[in-house]
Parts: structure tokens; sequence; C-alpha cells
């Protein structure tokens, strides 16, 4: 198969808006990006927190919020399941932080503590495994109540498990339910059903932080408060790093809460946990970007969780001191190493195997290796999907007779819709999966891989045209060649960018003045227009340009021993 290359395509964007933005005082050029957004006013640019949307449209919350107030008013025992990746790990922290807090403030001896499944041997959520370990939990005992993050909406036998063992189960999660829900004391996830909640894009930890904030209005309302409320906005950091990473959609209510968040690191009031983490990726908290959070911290807490056993990650975010929590993310950024090594090598396989065995015109990518590491599919997955613009399955043995996959999507294609129509056409297929309509996780039985990749295949050909194979970036148009400096690179990196509002891209036609490989494996460029040089780098690409070229490229910050300028980042180029 082909490496696809892309077509560049300038991004529409409503006129009157940017107008109606640029009249408010926004620069001409920003107004232009965020109207092609769907920005139409200068009130959906506030991150204000008074802007957040009201728990009370949280469907379940209210209910949520008076479970634990009577838990925590009677002392009970309170543990936190999580899921295993970043998105779990802030998400089990802001719930044993803030219950913690609220159950100090208020006064009670509740007590909370966490557990996180080996994902290797328990898989993922909460199973009648799980359920019985929480009930030897070394240092809780057994659980009055089961508290999930990020997990929960898919496991009715392990809801089922935890009530005949007489305990409660507040499912937190927001995930897409199957069919049926588990017969928990309560579910809060804006994509239950009957749910009207304005944001349907929140993270697991930001549920979870809804039902704090509901919980605190409870506690409010029954006077429960011995001194002064905690203020849950310290967990916003937390907030922040776990929606950026979980790559959800940024909606109004997702950017307000990774702004905030944001705002705190970079004002020097991030957990010891996050700032940790910060500082051994060598980033600026001062200068934190929800970049540094995405490539930076969020990768070094994952790896916990790929390689080893996300307790590590959690107990950093825990940390109560920097020294401790420093030790714990130097742990961390050595398995990051350890995954990145690991991720090298199984990508450089599959698209080796991908140059030999030529798929041709077919629509998905299935792959499989019995030497790959679990923890690492996804992200090859991701790699594969990019590289040739289709849905990608990445396999790796798992327990016994299993192969457990991971999944990347393109925009056209829900993933786990298309893995369900494959569990209706072929039953039996799937033994369990879930996820988004980007990224999905499954498990197969071995003898079942061929039989799986020709199934999703045919998913996919139903659900996709040929012309949704095309890679296409999209662009926000030229750039005047006055803005590209310091200061305006600033500006973008100010706001808050990432999936469903993506960071500007730009296009013009440059003169390829000089090219050369850097590292092996990076392009450096000179560009030249209208007699004016400039320097530029794609990375991860070695094919040279031709003379003169159509360029899509962002525009940054490129720091080097102390100093920044603005930098060129080319994502991609096609012949003038």
């Amino acid at each position: 198969m082909s490496e696809a290359r892309p077509r560049i395509v300038a991004r529409p964007y409503a006129e009157r808006a940017s107008l109606t933005l640029a009249q408010a005082g926004i620069h001409p050029v920003l107004s232009r990006i965020y109207a092609a957004r769907g920005v139409a006013s200068a009130a959906d640019l506030d991150h204000a927190l008074a802007g957040l949307a009201d728990p009370g449209l949280l469907t379940g919350a209210d209910a949520a919020a008076r479970l634990l107030a009577d838990a925590l008013a009677r002392g009970a025992r309170i543990l936190i399941v999580a899921d295993y990746d970043c998105d779990g790990a802030t998400a089990c922290a802001v719930a044993v932080r803030g219950l913690r807090a609220l159950g100090a403030a208020t006064g009670t001896t509740a007590a909370v503590d966490f557990l996180v499944p080996d994902r290797f041997t328990l898989g993922y959520g909460l199973t009648p495994e799980v359920v019985a370990l929480a009930c030897r939990h070394p240092r809780l005992g057994k659980p009055d109540i089961i508290v999930t993050v990020d997990n929960g909406i898919a496991s009715l036998d392990g809801v089922a498990a935890a009530n005949a063992q007489g305990i409660a189960v507040l499912v937190t999660d927001h995930h897409l339910p199957g069919e049926a829900l588990p017969a928990a004391a309560c579910i809060v996830n804006p994509n239950q059903p009957g749910c009207g909640f304005p944001s349907k894009h929140l993270a697991g930890v930001g549920v979870m932080f809804y039902v704090l904030l509901a919980l605190r209005a409870e506690l409010r309302r029954r006077g429960a408060f011995a001194g002064a409320e905690p203020n849950l906005g310290a967990l916003l950091d937390l907030v922040a790093l776990g929606t950026v990473a979980d790559v959800v959609r940024l909606d109004r209510n997702n950017r307000l809460l990774v702004a905030q968040g944001l705002k705190r690191i970079r004002a020097g009031r991030a957990s010891p946990g996050v700032a940790a983490l910060l500082a051994v990726a060598g980033r600026s908290a001062a200068r934190a970007g929800a970049f540094d959070l995405g490539f930076a911290a969020g990768p070094r807490l994952n790896a916990a969780g790929r390689l080893d056993d996300m307790t590590v990650g959690i107990a950093c975010l825990l940390a109560d001191d920097l020294p401790a929590a420093m030790g714990l993310a130097q742990r961390l950024d050595e398995l990051n190493r350890e995954r990145r090594d690991i991720e090298a090598r199984m990508r450089d396989e599959a698209l080796a195997s991908l140059a030999v065995d030529d798929p041709g015109e077919r629509f998905t990518i299935a792959l499989f290796d019995p030497a790959w590491h679990q923890g690492v599919v996804g992200i090859v997955a991701s790699r594969v999907k990019d590289r040739y613009h289709r849905p990608a399955v990445v396999f790796a043995p798992g327990a016994g007779d299993e192969l457990r996959g991971s999944g990347r999507s393109i925009g056209a294609l829900n993933l786990r819709d298309c893995l369900d129509l494959v569990s209706k056409a072929e039953p039996g297929l799937l033994r369990r999966f879930g996820g988004h309509a980007m990224a999905a996780g499954l498990t197969i039985a071995a003898a079942d891989f061929a039989r799986f990749a020709a199934a999703f295949e045919a998913a996919a050909r139903r659900m996709l045209a040929p012309a949704d194979l095309g890679a296409t970036v999209l662009t926000d148009g030229a750039l005047e060649p006055s803005y590209l400096n310091l200061p305006f690179a600033r500006a973008l990196e100010d706001e808050v960018w990432g999936q469903g509002f993506a960071a500007p891209t730009f296009a013009d036609t440059f003169n390829i003045a000089a090219q050369r490989l850097v590292r092996e494996r990076h392009l450096k460029l000179s560009l030249e227009r209208g007699g004016r040089l400039l320097d530029a780098i794609q990375f991860n690409a070695t094919e040279r340009l031709p003379a003169r070229a159509r360029v899509a490229f962002r525009l940054g910050i490129d720091e080097y021993n102390g100093n920044a300028r603005a930098g060129i980042f080319v994502e991609a180029w096609e012949a003038a």
C-alpha cells in the first residue's frame, strides 16, 4: 500500500462571524481561524469558570451527590476503581483528592482509596475478578461503595458481582453505552440515554470533576461544612491533563476546563505530580500549553499503564510534595523511554509488513505479530492510521488463547459503531469491545484474526465511501509575512487547541531555496517567498521537496539554549 499523500485544502469559514469577532477586538487572523471552528461570538471564547455548564444538567450527578454525601456522613469505605490510561489516572486522582478534601472539610471519617486493575491479567473495566480483588483491598478492606472512573458503563457482570457482595456501585464514565446498562446504584455519563448535558465530550476526568461539584453543592445544602469549603478549582490541572491526553473533542466546555487548568499550572499552582511530569519532560510550567500536556506529561503517565502498573502514575498524581512526586515522575520517564523503544520497533515492523504484503485497495488495516506488546498496540495503530489514512486495528497476544487489539480511526468512520456492526454480523467473534468514535479496544480468539480482518473490512465498506479514504490537511489559508514572528506565535499558543478545535495550519507557495536531512530523519528547509528566506523543518520526513511547492505549516515557537524564535513546522506539501 502506498503512503497516503494528503491534499491541502482551505478550511471554509463564516465571513459574517469572522467580521463580528474582529469588531469585538479579536485579531483579524484569529477571527478568521475562530470562525472556521464554529465560534460565532467573543463570548464563546470566554474561559471564565462562570461559563461552565451546570452540573445539574448532567443526568445522575445529583443522585450521585446524595449517594456520596450519605457515604461521607456515615464514614463509609469508598474505593475508586480506575482505568489504566491518563484519563483514568487523572480521574482517579481527582476522585481521591476531592473526596478526601470534602470529607476532611465536613469532619467525617470516611476512608477513600483506589484500585487500578492490571491490564495484562484483568483486562478493562469493573469485572467480577476486579470486584473480588476489591473485597481484599490491602488498605481499605471490603468497600461499602465502589466508584468507577473512566470505565463501568459496559461492566454489567462486574456491577452484578458487586451488588451480590452488598457493595453499592457508582458508575462515572464517558464511553458510549451498549444496548443494556449496568444495574448500578447510580450512573453518571453524558452519553447515557436521556442525558441532556450540553457537553457530550467530557473526558472521564471531567465527569468525575462534575460529580464532585454536585457533591459539594449537596453538602452545602445539608450544612455539612465545619469550616471553609474546599476549593475544587485546585483539581483543574489534573482535569486539563486528562482531558487533553484522552483526545476528546474540545468543545467550549472542555476548552474552559483546560484553559483554567493551564492557568493554574502557569501560575505555579500545579499539583506536585503535574509539576514533576512537566519537569522531567523538560517543559516550562510557566509557559505550558495543551501541547505540553498531550505530548509531554500525558505520554509519561500513560507509559505506566502500557508497560507496568498505573499505580505508580496515580501515586505520582497523589503525591503531596514535589520531591516525592519527582521520584515517581522519573520512574515514569524511564518507562516512557522504554515504551518509545518498543513502539519504534513495532512501528517499523508493522510498516515493513505493509510494504511486503500490500493490502491494495482495502478500506482497513488489521495487523498482528506474536512478538508485539499489547500495551503499545494503540500507539502503533495510530501511526499506521496516520501513514495510510485507513482505520487500523493492531493486535498482540493476550491471556490464554486471546488476542487484544486496539484501533484508531479516520474522521469519516465511527470505530465503535463499526465494531458493533462486526459483532452483529459475526456473533461471537468479538469477545469484548468498547471505545469511542476515533479509538476502541477489543478482544478476539487468536484463531479468529483472519475472520476479524475480513469482517472489519466488510463493515467499513458499508460505512465508508472511497472518497473518505483520501487524506486531507485542512488549512486556514495564507499567513501574511508580517505575522511570521514570535509575538503572533505566542498569541497562537495562548489558545487551547486540540481535537475538534484544531491548531491553526497555514498554507502558501514557496520556492525551496535549500533542503537537507538532519539526524537522518528530519528535513531542514529554507523557504523563499517575496525575496525573504524562512527556516522550516518537517519532522520524520525524508522525501525531498520539488523546487517549488505549496506548503502547509504550523507557526510555533522554536526554543534553543534559552532563546525563543518563531518556528515554521511543515505538516504537508504538494507540488506547486
